[in-house]
């Protein structure tokens, strides 16, 4: 989850917030791909959770990261919970329950981007190690419970946190027990926004399908392939989930402008506080909601930033489009989802087959395919074909479309070995989540405690 943003430009009508999304446009030469992804600290000693402070917490990881990157800390109430890039290319920011975050620079190809991801990570061992902390890559906290999972000190947090429960029985799970990898990707006008948005809306389950790996909770099997997704159906379900009206022939920027502003708001960012915005939706918030709750209380653009920062559909719409249906996973995998979804989306002839595949999903069947991916991935069926069979013909599709790219690395590789884990998960027919499985119930001998073993970074 990115730093939140100031911008004091007042909004004046409804036409500004959508021409804030349409500046988004770009042409292809200057499409970029931003990866990112989260993983759940743990000490190597006992397995167990790493709290903020302490001489071996979060906090010391976080100052360490600090001192050997250059970054500029995000400082909150005094205290550091994140870093970024002096010129803003790339962040780390903590996840409620401690996740650790790398929001990577926006790259030209999947190469550079798995070389940031194996920069990052050797450069956080290189400070966690000796601190006898490592990092697990998995979509769902296999172990703690939520009392015993820290909290990190991050003012809107709090704010969430007090909210969650009163709109979902997921929320807290998914702020404190979840692990994503997300790719951020570009557009060049609203028509190629609305084909990709509706593209990816429609293939975001089978993205989640081959993704699954939270098959645990509290040290037990949970009856699910992706826990971290099925949380997504009961969080918070009026800013989550597929959305219908993006299934419509003429979806544009201002369609969803006008479903984000009647989204109840989390906060208002006023001098580096945080006011609980929680009890009005934005466009209430235009019409002075909050003028007498919060100092200079009408609505910036920044305002607007930061609450579309705060919706969570499948795909969420800021200036970029945000691939948001993956659970984490182990290190291949960080670069194999935006390998996906580049494949699919940013290449002429791929995009068009994709399109075809898709053209004719309904809102009713894709919401379906959505609820029954969390348990049965692979296994799901839509229209008498099984999620598996559909995401080789996807894989196909975005192997294609890298291969077209042509982005060559300097041993003249293409994009395209970067599906490989993706395209071995379709071959076997099952996901992480059912390897682990399988290992529980065998080589492990009911115990989830190897995971931190075989599954860390």
């Amino acid at each position: 989850m990115a730093r939140d943003t100031t911008d004091e430009t007042s909004i004046t009508s409804t036409d500004e917030l959508v021409a804030y999304l349409a500046a988004g446009a770009k042409p292809a030469e200057q499409w970029r791909i931003g990866t990112e992804h989260e993983k759940f600290p743990f000490y190597a000693a006992d397995n167990s959770p790493v709290p903020y402070d302490g001489p071996r917490g979060i906090r010391a990881i976080l100052e360490g990261m600090k001192v050997k990157l250059g970054w500029d800390p995000i400082i909150d109430e005094g205290n550091i919970i994140g870093l970024v890039e002096p010129t803003g290319q790339g962040a780390i920011s903590l996840e409620p329950g401690g996740q650790f975050e790398l929001s990577g620079a926006p790259l030209s190809t999947i190469h550079q981007t798995c070389r940031e991801m194996n920069a990052h990570l050797a450069q956080v061992r290189e400070i966690a190690d000796p601190l006898g902390i490592r990092f697990l890559g998995v979509g769902g906290s296999p172990k703690w419970t939520l009392a015993e999972t820290p909290r990190m000190p991050k003012s809107r947090y709090s704010i969430m946190t007090n909210y969650m429960p009163k709109v979902g029985h997921e929320g807290l799970d998914m702020m404190y027990r979840t692990c994503t990898i997300q790719v951020n990707l570009d557009f060049a006008s609203e028509t190629d926004m609305r084909r990709k948005m509706q593209v990816s809306m429609k293939l975001q389950s089978i993205a989640t399908a081959l993704f699954a790996s939270s098959p645990f909770t509290e040290s037990k099997p949970n009856g699910l392939l992706s826990w971290r997704s099925n949380i997504w159906r009961d969080t918070d379900n009026q800013r989550s989930g597929v959305l219908p009206f993006v299934f419509s022939p003429d979806f544009g920027f201002a369609d969803y402008v006008e479903w984000a502003l009647d989204v109840p708001m989390y906060f208002v960012l006023r001098g580096g506080h945080y006011y609980d915005a929680t009890h009005v939706t934005f466009r209430q918030f235009m019409n002075g909601a909050l003028r007498n709750e919060v100092p200079d209380g009408m609505p910036n653009m920044g305002d607007w930033a930061n609450h579309l920062s705060t919706l969570f559909p499948e795909v969420r719409l800021k200036r970029f489009l945000e691939m948001r249906g993956a659970d984490g996973g182990p290190w291949r995998r960080i670069c194999a989802l935006p390998a996906y979804w580049v494949g699919l989306l940013y290449d002429a002839e791929a995009l068009d087959a994709a399109e075809e595949l898709t053209r004719d999903w309904q809102y009713g069947e894709v919401q379906e395919l959505r609820d029954a991916v969390p348990a049965k991935a692979l296994n799901a069926v839509f229209r008498n074909r099984t999620v598996r069979d559909i995401a080789r013909e996807t894989l196909d599709i975005s192997r294609m479309g890298l291969k077209n790219r042509h982005r060559l690395n300097s041993d003249g590789f293409d994009e395209t070995h970067y599906l490989a884990p993706l395209e071995e998960i379709v071959a076997r027919g099952s996901t992480d989540a059912e390897k682990m499985l399988g290992q529980y119930y065998s080589i492990w001998g009911g115990s989830i405690e190897p995971i931190f073993l075989e599954y860390a970074y």
